[in-house]
Parts: structure tokens; C-alpha cells; sequence
């Protein structure tokens, strides 16, 4: 993949010579960049959507100082700055930062050819092509679960020499994490979203300049430098979002957490993930991480689906290992699951269940919500 002309035009929109861009993927898979009028909007950067996993995606604008901040933290975090290895879409908050550290750092990225997707044998061939004694990639569970499935030595090899793999976008599971530390992996898990660009919190603590509180409701805000400026041509959305309080400026996310006494955040799931069925207020992320304990189950998504009876139905999407077509290995069905979860969870149980080898994802590694919600009510058939 030729990264050369996203790296010029953000090198450009960051020494205040070209105007703010906005970067995407061609149908060759080769990065297109477009600049992007941004009136209103002082040393505006880069345009970055958010993923539109729950809806429209926005046009977040990310600056010059958020974007400065959040690389100067990231450094200070990871203890140094070093070489990058792009191994995720560039149009996407997490692809672009791997390209701005790199400028701030001074040091020459390397990308992954991903126009025949992510494979463990690109991913290997592209980690080898890496020169800097100090190396570093970002990653989402999806693919760090595709490089510990049977890794080949020259995978694993290539994964040890990182000095720090920034793991986002989505939930890692305690399975996951556990398969990565045994490997001998450093996996950072990470936090954040575009209007903060991308990860702010680092293994439960917040970077340097980046500030944490939990509103009364238990819903995330963060604040600091590292906020983007706002929405593109949408400015009630933008004062919707982002909120200027105790003397700072803050950006409400749609997610719900708890901090311990050191100060640890712990993410517990989106605000709007509450599943009322039957009267009863069930935690869809609480199911999904009882599911992902289950033996063979490599992720899942927990959502509500229409129900008559129920009025909302617990239903899951489950990655399961060795599934095709619906059936594991085994031969195990969605039926056998639900069964076997109906003893174990009771009312938190799934009543359908949709195995599969993977789930869907955007292109950004986040589930794709909508189109697993679509597949679930189509099954459960609003019985």
C-alpha cells in the first residue's frame, strides 16, 4: 500500500500548509485523500467519521494541538517513540494516528497490504519488513484473535519483537488477553473514540492531559487535549457531545462505567445496552462476557430483538471455533447453545442464538451492530 501521498497531505495539514483532509480507501484498497473545507474550525487536521456501528456516522475534526497532544501522551505512555506498523484502515481514527505519530516521531511507517483483507500471513510479512529496534502496531481483538489462532513461529516471533500493541475499537475479552500475555505479547488494551483521538486511555488509566470523571448516570465523559473540535456541519450535534463544565471541556460518550480506588475505569458497556424483557433489566454486556467464558466461544454480541411475548428478547451472535453454515464442529446449533446457557444463566440466557465463525465487523474492526441486530430478528421471527 502506498501511504506516501496521506503522509504528505498530513504533513501539510500539520505544518499549517494544506488544508485539513480526510483519508479512504479506493477500490484497489490504495489510500484516496480528499481535503476537506472546514469553516469554522481553526488548524483543523484531519476529518475523521466515526464508525456508524449505532447510526450516521459524523465528521469529527481533529486539530493540530488535540492531535499533537494525544502522540506526545501515546509516547510518554509507551515510554518512547518508534516505528509503526499500519495494519488498520486509514479512513478510521486509529489508521490516521498510526500515520501523525509517525510524523511527530519523525520515523518511517510501515503499511500492511490489506486489499485482500487481514491474514496472519500479511500481517507476518509486513512486521518483518520493520528496521527500528522500537516497534509498535495497533490492532482490534478480531485481528490479534486471528494471529494467536495456530500461529506459525515467524507470527509469534514478529508479535514479541513489539514493544507495545495498542489493542481498541471494541471489547477484548478475558480469553483473549490471557492467550496474548501467555504468548509473551505486551498488548496495551486502549479506550477512546474519534472525538478524542482515538485511544485515551491506556489499561484503565487515562494519558497524561487527559482528564476522567463518570457522570451521575455512570456515563463516561472525558476531557483535555486530545478533544476533537467538534462535528463538521453539525453543530447541534456538536454541542450535544461535547459540553463545557467545571471549568472544563468534556465529551460525553454513549458508554457506562466505574472507577476503583486507584483510579482505574473499567468499561461496562454502552448506556443504551439495557435489554427489558419481561420486566426484567438484563446487562447485555454482562451476558455477552458470561457467553465468552463459555468453552469454544471465541467472541460474542448481546442485543435485544422484538419480541411479542417477551416485549424484548435476549438474543446473541456467537463466534464459535471450527463453526460453518450455523453449526460448530460438534454440530452444536444455536438451539444447543441456548439450551445450554438457559441452565447456566436462567433469565439472563439467550432465548436465540446465531453461531457463526465470526462476527460481522466494519471495516474499522468494531462490530457491526445493525447488521447482527437485522440477522437475530430475522431468526427469532418476533416470537
Amino acid at each position: 500500500m502506498n501511504i506516501e501521498p496521506a503522509l504528505k497531505a498530513l504533513a501539510a495539514a500539520l505544518h499549517g500548509e494544506g488544508p485539513a483532509v480526510e483519508l479512504s480507501a479506493g477500490p484497489d484498497g490504495e489510500p484516496v485523500v480528499t481535503p476537506v473545507p472546514t469553516p469554522g474550525f481553526e488548524d483543523a487536521v484531519a476529518v475523521v467519521r466515526t464508525s456508524g456501528s449505532t447510526g450516521t456516522p459524523k465528521a469529527t475534526v481533529l486539530t493540530v494541538d488535540a492531535l499533537a497532544a494525544s502522540s506526545m501522551a501515546t509516547a510518554f505512555a509507551l515510554k518512547g517513540e518508534g516505528q509503526w506498523l499500519l495494519a488498520l484502515p486509514l479512513q478510521y481514527v486509529a489508521g490516521v494516528q498510526v500515520l501523525v505519530r509517525s510524523l511527530f516521531a519523525g520515523t518511517r511507517p510501515w503499511a500492511m497490504d490489506l486489499s485482500e483483507g487481514f491474514t496472519a500471513e500479511g500481517f507476518t510479512a509486513a512486521a518483518l519488513e520493520l528496521t527500528d529496534n522500537i516497534r509498535f502496531t495497533s490492532l482490534v481483538p478480531t485481528q490479534l484473535q486471528r494471529l494467536l489462532a495456530s500461529p506459525s513461529a515467524d507470527t509469534l516471533a514478529v508479535l514479541r519483537r513489539f514493544n507495545g500493541i495498542l489493542l481498541g475499537g471494541a471489547p477484548a475479552s478475558a480469553q483473549l488477553l490471557k492467550s496474548a500475555r501467555d504468548a509473551g505479547l505486551r498488548v496495551v488494551t486502549t479506550y477512546g473514540a474519534a472525538e478524542t483521538c482515538g485511544g485515551c486511555v491506556y489499561d484503565g488509566y487515562p494519558l497524561e492531559g487527559v482528564a476522567l470523571r463518570l457522570a451521575e448516570d455512570g456515563r463516561i465523559h472525558l476531557g483535555g487535549a486530545t478533544l476533537a473540535a467538534g462535528y463538521l456541519g453539525a453543530p447541534r450535534q456538536t454541542a450535544e457531545a461535547f459540553v463545557e463544565e467545571d471549568g472544563g471541556r468534556w465529551y460525553r460518550t454513549n458508554d457506562l462505567g466505574t472507577l476503583d480506588a486507584d483510579g482505574r475505569l473499567t468499561v461496562l458497556g454502552r448506556a443504551d445496552d439495557a435489554i427489558i424483557t419481561g420486566g426484567v433489566k438484563v446487562s447485555a454486556a454482562h451476558v455477552q462476557a458470561e457467553l465468552e467464558k463459555s468453552d469454544g466461544v471465541t467472541a460474542a454480541f448481546v442485543a435485544g430483538v422484538e419480541s411479542a411475548k417477551w416485549g424484548q428478547a435476549v438474543a446473541a451472535y456467537v463466534a464459535v471455533a471450527g463453526t460453518a453454515s450455523g453449526a460448530d464442529g460438534a454440530g452444536r446449533d444455536g438451539a444447543a447453545w441456548a439450551e445450554e446457557w438457559h441452565r447456566t444463566l436462567g433469565l439472563l440466557a439467550p432465548k436465540t442464538v446465531l453461531p457463526a465463525g465470526e462476527l460481522i465487523m466494519l471495516p474499522n474492526g468494531k462490530p457491526d451492530r445493525l447488521a447482527m441486530i437485522e440477522r437475530l430478528n430475522a431468526l427469532h421471527q418476533g416470537k
